[in-house]
């Protein structure tokens, strides 16, 4: 895109965007001749990704703002009017809007509800921040056509996002996916109300405890053991933060009715967009959770538990031996959860007919282990939620299987069916009393999993990532990703290459014989994943909601006579080795 066709975009921008803050900020732009700034912000249009839209909040068609929400809502609201056109013509159609306590959001929120009210749609606001999976909960529980949360989930604070979702509490996929982003861009006109207008017409209807409590109940009847909770439940100690987001109304009150000690952590327990006491509000990250780790070593606690600032994902530190707080992967939470649901079904007898476990494709095999010695069968699918809701549908379309747990390695887990999408809150329930139970047989969590490492092996994961900002940022990771699927890996920290499943073309095939490919069944993604001699599994892929090319190491190690120490150390030096290897990849200057 040439300069004259940037400033085109800006200028036509400055005259549609209504809001005061980003229009300024767009004509500053132009007065300056700023053309380095206006090409980042006006190169190309936000589109949905893994997690929908997301992006830095600012005035310009590649940023958050009123002028972007506007028009992906009437989009969206178009393409729902399109494809189910009786409805539309009734007036039948709804949806359901939550936001989190990011900047900007309840003005998005309110944005995104008023325009679908003027679409005819039966709309639904929640009053104040609320949750991702219960957003997710909403759409299914009213039975609407759509909904949206505004959030940009574990992201900086510069960020914002939205996310759209499908009459089923899973979040578009294809084709709709690129169907509304077809609709988002054919948008020349916007239908929207006031708030007033909406509410006094009928069209909008404020929400809050009708669904909180049943979300809540929802919540509670996933746990196995309510018995040993009232038994036992004020014998641990918990420490909680919501990171500044939407956690703390559910996730106090859920733990809180389960008898459990939850202390929160007082300075993160507010919303607040800014995210004061943190860098980047993650659960993934040790830095996010120090506030709450040191407070958990004052406390003597059991666990320390955090949620992002939608509360979809949930990251947790448990003490060791010398009472110092680990962080706890979110592969090892995954397995864990696995492992406690697989076990409890089991020894309660209640494990249904065909039970199904979803893990997406970079997310560790040591849960293919435990599935596969219990007769579970184990389904891999795409990175991101809505993959698992897939499948999750499948299987009630088809009766092939029963759904009981689906996880990913970035901290997201989901129980059963009522949500579909990550549920930080439901983690957190089945994780405390998972704590319980394993402290009842006298076991830490870390015990448990180095019990689980003697049995199955040793296995590490670690995730190498690199931003690349702008136009020239996406150009690059293209280059990346192209040059390793026409070269691709021969070997990595010594060892072969045995076969490259490429999601980009459908195939998986041996690298000593390219030409002989096997079709695959997954969507198209640009994803490259490298299969080791030693059972390790190296993937590549473009972040879907960020700027950023990832690398994920999935490697295995053999336990011999229960040493795991010594497995770790030599896993440790193997994925040293390969990340070496990356960083030279990634490292575009040579």
């Amino acid at each position: 895109m040439n300069k004259n066709e940037i400033i085109s975009r800006a200028e036509k921008y400055a005259t549609e965007e209504q809001n005061e803050f980003f229009r300024n900020e767009i004509k500053k732009l132009i007065a300056e001749n700023n053309f380095t700034e206006l090409e980042d912000r006006f190169y190309r249009n936000l589109e949905f990704g893994t997690g929908g839209m997301r992006g830095i909040i600012g005035g310009g068609t590649n940023r958050i703002n009123t002028y972007v929400i506007k028009n992906a809502t009437q989009g969206l609201a178009n393409y729902f009017i399109k494809t189910f056109p009786e409805k539309a013509a009734k007036n039948e159609l709804s949806a359901v809007i939550a936001y989190d306590s990011r900047h900007y959001s309840d003005v998005f929120a309110e944005a995104t509800a008023c325009i679908f009210a003027a679409n005819g749609f039966k709309t639904y606001l929640f009053s104040s921040l609320r949750p991702t999976p219960e957003l997710s909960f909403a759409i299914r529980e009213l039975g609407c056509d759509t909904g949206v949360v505004v959030t940009a989930s574990h992201n900086p604070p510069q960020y914002n996002g939205y996310k759209a979702y499908w009459n089923d509490g899973a979040q578009v996929i294809e084709p709709h996916d690129a169907g509304i982003i077809n609709e988002v861009n054919k948008v020349d006109s916007i239908k929207i109300m006031s708030p007033a207008e909406a509410i006094s017409c009928g069209k909008l209807i404020m929400i809050d405890d009708e669904i909180d409590n049943k979300y809540q109940a929802m919540v509670k009847s996933k746990l196995f053991r309510p018995e040993l909770i009232r038994e036992k439940a004020k014998e641990v100690k918990i420490i909680y933060t919501p990171l500044h987001g939407t956690g703390a109304l559910h996730v106090e009150s859920i733990l809180g009715d389960m008898g459990l000690n939850v202390i929160t952590v007082p300075e993160q327990r507010e919303g607040n967009g800014d995210f004061p006491t943190v860098d980047k509000p993650n659960p993934e990250e040790a830095e996010a959770l120090k506030m709450a780790i040191e407070l958990g070593e004052i406390e003597n606690a059991d666990v320390v538990m955090a949620t992002d600032p939608d509360s979809d994902r949930f990251g947790i530190a448990v003490p060791n031996k010398e009472g110092k707080f680990v962080l706890v992967s979110g592969n090892q939470i995954g397995v864990l959860l696995t492992d406690y649901i697989i076990f409890s079904r089991n020894e309660l007898n209640i494990m249904p007919k065909n039970p199904a476990i979803i893990r997406s494709i970079v997310t560790s095999t040591m849960s293919d282990k435990i599935c596969e010695k219990h007769n579970v069968r184990l389904v891999e699918c795409l990175t991101g939620f809505k993959w698992i809701a897939s499948e999750m549908a499948k299987f009630e379309q088809t009766g092939s299987n029963t759904y009981i747990f689906g996880f990913e390695e970035s901290y997201g887990y989901n129980i059963e069916n009522e949500v579909r999408d990550k549920d930080g809150i439901s983690a957190a329930a089945l994780c405390a009393e998972m704590t319980l139970f394993w402290r009842a047989k006298g076991k830490t969590l870390l015990e448990r999993i180095n019990e689980l490492y003697c049995e199955y092996g040793y296995f590490d994961d670690r995730t190498i990532s690199k931003t690349f900002l702008g136009a020239s940022g996406v150009e690059t990771m293209n280059n990346i990703m192209s040059k390793l699927r026409n070269e691709g890996l021969k070997t990595l920290a010594g060892y072969k290459v045995e076969k490259i499943r490429d999601i980009g073309t459908s195939t998986i095939f041996n690298p000593k014989n390219p030409k002989e490919k096997t079709i695959i069944s997954f969507p198209k993604s640009n994803v490259l994943q490298f299969f080791l001699e030693n059972g390790t599994i190296v993937s590549a892929r473009p972040s879907g909601t960020e700027p950023k090319i990832k690398f994920y190491i999935n490697a295995t190690t053999p336990v011999i006579n229960g040493n795991v120490k010594d497995a770790s150390k030599k896993s440790n030096t193997l994925c040293d080795a390969i990340t070496t290897e990356i960083n030279a990849i990634l490292d575009v200057t040579k």
